[in-house]
């Protein structure tokens, strides 16, 4: 079939408003849309509460938490891991509880079974005779001793029951919820923002759109900008900063203090749109395909 026959038969099936309805053919398929500005959190917005910081630290690997957030996420990590642990060791119990049970179980069926051939003793067999002196075996699963061996569906106490899940040894260890990276409290970094003085700008410093630049060139803050953190006193930068005045010498422009390039951490943000500054940021939406 050529090119202009499938859209011959295409246009045929379908009608122009079922091809113009959320832009595709009759909702089918996978359409790709642009993030919208509240659809991302803002550079200066902790990971966890998506609200602007009050207490701002930031991992080594750049992402930004309010203090009172991530204390919190660690503390219900902790308490998570002591249940769980418990759990465990009741786990653990019950299981060599079970083992005892069994080893005495079967010393007791080899006492019976010991005991019963030195007595030489013969089980009778269940079930109405038909001639004289001839027995017909039972179809009954409970007969000749085998109560304890095949189950009975209809004694609640011989039902087969599910298999009880197994539960593994808790992990102690507290991943980043960004990273899934080990994250430690002492490793956290106070982050300091320095506030643009705006005398004529009543509003509070949350309520402000732009709230913060950078100490030492003065350049505003924003999604757009790529900014750091020195590690050594916290203060946020821009990377262009970082790149034509800091690293020419990499001395801290406001203490005289020797830095190296390690006390550089890139902030990591979020943006509108997809722009440059969204690296490997993607939105989908699925829908159901048609196959022919």
């Amino acid at each position: 079939m050529t090119r202009h026959a499938r859209n011959s038969t295409a246009g045929a099936v379908y009608t122009y408003h079922e091809k113009q309805k959320d832009g595709s053919q009759s909702g089918y398929g996978t359409t790709s849309k642009r993030l919208g500005k509240d659809s991302l959190r803002n550079f200066d917005c902790c990971c966890l509460t998506l609200q602007p910081c009050a207490t701002p630290v930031i991992t080594k690997e750049g992402y930004l938490f309010d203090k009172e957030a991530i204390l919190q996420y660690i503390i219900t990590k902790k308490n998570e891991f002591s249940r769980k642990t418990k759990e465990f060791e009741k786990q653990q119990r019950s299981e060599a509880d079970e083992l005892k049970a069994l080893a005495d179980a079967e010393r007791s069926d080899k006492v019976k079974t010991f005991v019963k051939q030195e007595s030489n003793i013969t089980l009778p067999s269940a079930g109405p005779s038909t001639k004289k002196g001839q027995e017909t075996p039972s179809v009954s699963n409970m007969a000749v001793g085998m109560e304890g061996h095949v189950p009975s569906f209809w004694i609640p106490s011989k039902t087969p029951q599910a298999k009880k899940s197994v539960m593994a040894k808790p992990d102690k260890t507290v991943y980043c919820p960004m990273t899934g990276k080990p994250l430690k409290l002492k490793d956290l970094i106070d982050v300091k923002f320095t506030e643009i003085k705006d005398t004529s700008n009543k509003k509070s410093i949350i309520a402000k759109e732009v709230r913060y630049m950078c100490p030492i060139t003065r350049d505003t803050l924003s999604n757009s900008v790529p900014c750091a953190v020195i590690r050594t006193t916290g203060d946020v930068v821009t990377m262009d900063c970082v790149e034509r005045i800091i690293s020419k010498d990499w001395i801290h422009p406001l203490t005289g203090d020797k830095i190296t390039e390690k006390d550089i951490i890139p902030l990591q943000r979020g943006a509108t749109g997809f722009s440059q500054t969204n690296t490997g940021l993607e939105a989908k939406e699925s829908r159901p395909a048609l196959q022919v």
